[in-house]
């Protein structure tokens, strides 16, 4: 049996004030994973949480999904997808019972009594059991099965597996999206998780007995604990950060006889634009990106030696355009008062859009910001940045954060 197992697309994804939709990021991933698919010819696909940024994703988000999906289909492989913490379990779920007719099986929610959707395939070793657990948080687990007792996560991700009737002696396999840990460690984080450290924690003893375990939630891809328990990682860098780590792509599974180990095997897909970070002095990185020929990438550039002058943005910025390449970030840690470079200076790792949409989502009940408000939140990001360049008076900032919303309400 050999599936592909992917997680934490993020359909509708703003990096810094660009959207990887509009941008071509994302249809370019989907398009590279369905080539990817015929190539492999796997027996099912496995999506493991977190398919739209939002719980309310825009039309095009929900488009490029479709896409996805009705190209699997049209190769007559399975899909099995669980919804993750930044979907709607509800809205994900909208005609399960008919697209699962057509072998795409979501699972947004668990059923009555905790029940879990469980899908059955075939190969020359007999039956596969695949095991759909949407991300649960306590008070629902205790709800469904009708126990106060449950109050962590832990607890509450065991009971729904011991409430369901498996057969350990075959071959099973639980698609997740949870926040898996093991030995209390939690796993490396990819940089643009949102969610608080500690929160959820659910240790990997909890799936023994499982064949694999494809996890969803982290979006950098490894292990938890053993092999076969495991994140898939987001299919792009969503930070800055997540460009340290290994490449980003698609985990073939292979499972053999019951009892056997799988073999794993991650399967890059090539990014649209790549992320790179360049730091260094201003000479040093003039120099090098003179003498460097790389295109169309997302950068993010930190001074170390002298405060981003309007002269150096602008060399950087038109550089970046003559390459189709586009700076994301342009920061310096160089402290002015000492003339040395300053950690808390380096530190800043969000945008003004990302921080505030974080805040917004805390105190909305994890709900994000729509189109709308991302819309504004970039604009004024804009003139955030380009104040900082230029010296503009706050007053005319003002003024054009003032035009800009009376804009979008006469185009409302």
């Amino acid at each position: 049996m050999r599936f592909l197992h992917v997680s934490d697309l993020h359909l509708g994804k703003m990096l810094h004030g660009v959207s990887l939709l509009e941008n071509g990021d994302q249809p370019a991933w989907v398009e590279g994973f369905l080539k990817l698919a015929e190539e492999q010819k796997p027996d099912a696909v496995l999506i493991a949480g977190d398919v739209y940024d939002r719980s309310a994703p825009s039309g095009d988000a929900v488009e490029l999904l479709s896409v996805l999906l009705k190209g699997l289909a049209a190769q007559g492989i399975p899909v099995l997808l669980v919804a993750g913490n930044h979907d709607s379990g509800q809205r994900l779920a909208f005609l399960d019972e008919l697209l699962a007719k057509e072998g795409v099986h979501i699972a947004g929610v668990p059923g009555p009594g905790g029940r879990l959707e469980k899908v059955t395939l075939e190969d020359a070793y007999g039956p596969v059991h695949f095991w759909l657990l949407p991300y649960v948080f306590p008070a629902l687990a205790a709800r469904l099965l009708e126990d106060e007792s449950i109050r962590d996560y832990e607890t509450a991700v065991r009971a729904l597996l011991e409430a369901q009737d498996i057969d350990f002696s075959q071959r099973n396999v639980l698609v997740a999206h949870q926040n898996v840990t093991h030995a209390g460690a939690e796993a490396q984080r990819g940089g643009s998780e949102t969610m608080v450290g500690g929160l959820g924690q659910v240790d990997d003893r909890v799936f023994e007995g499982f064949s694999y375990v494809a996890l969803g939630h982290i979006h950098a891809a490894g292990a938890v604990g053993r092999e076969s328990v495991r994140y898939a990682g987001s299919p792009l860098c969503y930070h800055f950060d997540e460009v340290r780590q290994p490449k980003k792509g698609a985990v073939l599974v292979e499972l053999g006889a019951p009892g056997t180990e799988p073999r794993i095997e991650t399967l890059v897909i090539p990014p649209l634009h790549p992320l790179r970070e360049l730091r260094g002095g201003w000479k040093e990185l003039q120099a090098g990106e003179l003498a460097l020929e790389r295109r169309g990438e997302y950068l993010r550039v930190v001074l170390t030696d002298s405060r981003v002058t309007p002269e150096i943005g602008d060399f950087l910025r038109e550089l970046a355009r003559a390459r189709d390449s586009r700076i994301l970030e342009l920061v310096s840690e160089y402290d002015p008062f000492t003339g040395q470079v300053s950690p808390a200076r380096g530190q800043q790792e969000k945008s003004v859009e990302e921080l505030f949409a974080d805040f917004y989502a805390e105190r909305c009940g994890g709900e994000d910001p729509d189109e709308k408000d991302l819309a504004l939140l970039y604009f004024a990001g804009e003139r955030l940045r380009h104040r900082e360049h230029t010296g503009a008076a706050e007053p005319q900032d003002i003024d054009a954060l003032l035009q800009y919303i009376l804009k979008q309400e006469e185009e409302a």
